[in-house]
């Protein structure tokens, strides 16, 4: 038989420290738009495409990361439950 937790029981929070991870977008994504403002203005036109297509698809990942990627908390409790680890 399997263990249910109780109808009325409130559901676990997905992350207790969820202000850093957006911080941390926040902020890298600032410096990436900054990173293109300052490249776009050095660089000759021509080479313009290729690195805004770069910089974009940093955003795209680092957007990625924000949304899929675990949570510490879920990674540690990953990594404890790999077979060979004592206990």
């Amino acid at each position: 038989m399997t263990d249910f937790p109780p109808e009325d029981a409130p559901a676990p929070l997905a992350e207790g420290r969820w202000l850093w991870r957006r911080l941390y977008v926040f902020a890298t994504s600032g410096g990436a738009w900054l990173l293109l403002d300052r490249l776009i203005a050095a660089t000759p036109p021509e080479a313009a495409p290729d690195l805004a297509r770069g910089l974009m698809a940093l955003l795209a990942l680092t957007m990625v990361l924000y949304l899929v990627a675990p949570s510490a908390q879920q990674l540690i409790a990953s990594l404890g439950a790999l077979p060979g680890r004592r206990p």
